[in-house]
């Protein structure tokens, strides 16, 4: 009798369907450019939500601000179809990121949705998608030099393992060729490249020629072109640092390259003048440099890691206007800066670096003596030199009335030879440290 009745009740049990889950919906109330107004629900700044479209595709979107009662949500992507009214439902939010080695040589959106139409990797560590806050007192010094394969900066500009570098440049000067150099010819180990804001063309361009198959087997690519989210191009900057923090903490030498610093800046600008944010310095609101200075903040080394983490930014001075705000916020958060000039790149002088502009503000505690004696007198030679560059054609300019001049003078043919650099040349630092001896000897 018991028998049957356990049967009985495992047949009942095995009958009844469990409920639904209630889910709770928010109602869209208003479309104000690149921001959505939702209320009804609970939303969570920076909560991952989704909106469903009339004909009942739901779009990825993100909190980004409230007023009240209403929350101002970002599409992730392109959205058409809305109405007013329609459903507005939260979503867990990705918290962590699936990384291991394999993601090297790959190519990758902001969310890390692969790109190069490869498999998205399956096994690997999960890790914290947040940036890690790095206590000051816990940054490890810059005490070593990083050969980044350029003589002039190599020379001139010495990076090291763990500085922040600006890379100076108005718009097509040669910055992403530069870059392309850097990430073959680098001895890092791991190279992430992140390609902000960049023209679609332009990320092709920089994989196939400026990087090459060679580049791209150490490097990891996070691109967000400029037609997408200003939201997806800030988390596209961050998962650069993110995955750069991720290999140096696992013991390797990783170089950072951003291009560019000023599109991240501008997408921010973007997303806090949509919220309400009131502009301050020339149109950017105070939150622009507040967030400039939180992701620089991330890069650098840790006394946790053996590895380093060696960060270079491309910042775009508009019209070749070295006092842009965001230029010159960047000179002041950063640990050096090489400049390039247009004038040089109109002569044909590639690399195009203004030796007398630029600096490397770790270079004296990484050196030798003798280097930084040669190359502080290399740049006093340039300098002098171009005092008097627009009398010699003219016959204005005669010898023997100051001997540094004169040597200047002479020695100039062979300092730009020196500076110069083919794309397919590689210089590495002893070599480079050997010609700048050779030069002034």
């Amino acid at each position: 009798m018991r028998r049957s009745f356990s049967a009985s009740l495992s047949l009942a049990r095995a009958q009844i369907q469990p409920p639904d889950w209630v889910h709770s919906y928010g109602r869209l109330l208003r479309v104000n450019g690149m921001i959505l107004s939702a209320a009804g629900h609970s939303f969570t700044l920076g909560q991952r939500c989704q909106i469903e479209s009339e004909d009942g595709q739901w779009f990825d979107a993100e909190v980004v601000g409230f007023d009240t009662d209403q929350a101002f949500l970002m599409p992730l992507t392109a959205v058409d179809g809305l109405r007013a009214g329609a459903r507005v439902r939260t979503v867990a939010t990705a918290s962590q990121l699936l990384v291991s080695t394999e993601l090297l040589g790959r190519v990758l959106d902001g969310l890390m949705c692969p790109l190069d139409g490869k498999a998205a990797i399956k096994t690997g560590e999960r890790i914290s998608a947040a940036l890690p806050a790095v206590n000051p007192l816990q940054k490890k010094g810059v005490s070593a030099p990083l050969d980044v394969g350029i003589r002039a900066i190599n020379s001139l500009f010495t990076v090291g393992q763990g500085q922040r570098m600006g890379l100076f440049a108005g718009s097509g000067v040669g910055k992403s060729k530069l870059l392309g150099m850097m990430t073959r010819y680098t001895q890092a180990d791991v190279v992430i490249v992140g390609l902000i804001g960049e023209r679609g063309w332009e990320v092709k361009d920089f994989i196939e020629h400026s990087l090459g198959p060679e580049g791209l087997k150490k490097a990891i690519v996070i691109a967000a072109p400029a037609d997408q989210s200003p939201l997806l191009r800030l988390k596209a900057a961050e998962l650069s640092h993110r995955l750069a923090a991720y290999y140096r903490d696992l013991g390797f030498n990783v170089l950072l390259l951003v291009d560019s610093l000023t599109r991240y800046a501008q997408a921010q600008r973007e997303i806090a003048l949509s919220v309400g944010e009131p502009p301050a310095t020339k149109g950017y609101p105070p939150s622009v440099f507040s967030k400039l200075t939180q992701l620089v903040e991330k890069a650098g080394n840790s006394a946790d890691s053996k590895g380093s983490m060696t960060a270079i930014y491309t910042v775009l001075a508009e019209g070749d206007d070295q006092q842009d705000p965001i230029a010159d916020a960047a000179r002041a958060i950063l640990d050096g800066h090489v400049v390039l000039s247009r004038t040089l790149a109109e002569r044909g002088h590639y690399p195009a670096i203004d030796i007398g502009a630029s600096i490397s503000r770790v270079m004296p505690q990484i050196v030798p003596d003798q280097q930084l004696k040669h190359a502080y007198a290399l740049k006093r030679l340039y300098s002098r030199y171009l005092q008097v560059q627009e009398l010699i054609p003219l016959g204005a300019y005669q010898m023997g009335k100051d001997q540094e001049l004169d040597r200047a003078v002479q020695l100039y043919p062979a300092i730009e030879h020196f500076l110069c650099q083919g794309l397919q040349q590689s210089s590495d630092f002893q070599q480079s440290q050997a010609d700048l001896t050779k030069l002034l000897s």
